[in-house]
């Protein structure tokens, strides 16, 4: 069962950090800081669907991690989600069609060995 609930972890706080990127990308930059225009600009994104998915998707993921804790250590736990950043970094090249250098392949890969490292 953990597997299961490592999987939503991974896959709902990808999903989530993807729609946000999305979104924030199709808004542009927030570059006006009076407490008026940020109650705005909040109010704004709280009407739009891609962050609703985005903070249900977080919803998601937190209530599995903790489920996940429930029946795994915290060792297992915390080092096995980042498996998160190697899907999201897969899903920001092909899916938001960002430039992702060697170096950072490289990273992401260390990434993956680390999470066998800890299934295994």
């Amino acid at each position: 069962m953990k597997w299961v609930y490592l999987a939503i972890v991974v896959v709902a706080t990808a999903a989530s950090e993807i729609l946000l990127s999305w979104d924030m990308k199709r808004h542009g930059e927030v570059d006006n800081f009076h407490p008026g225009r940020l109650a705005r600009v909040f109010a704004g994104f709280l009407q739009r669907l891609p962050i609703l998915a985005a903070i249900a998707f977080l919803a998601v993921s937190f209530v599995a991690f903790l489920q996940l804790l429930k029946i795994t250590d915290l060792s297992f736990a915390v080092p096995a989600s980042a498996a998160s950043l190697v899907l999201e970094t897969l899903l920001a090249r092909t899916l938001l069609r960002e430039p992702v250098h060697w170096q950072r392949w490289c990273g992401t890969a260390l990434v993956a060995l680390g999470v066998l490292l800890i299934a295994a």
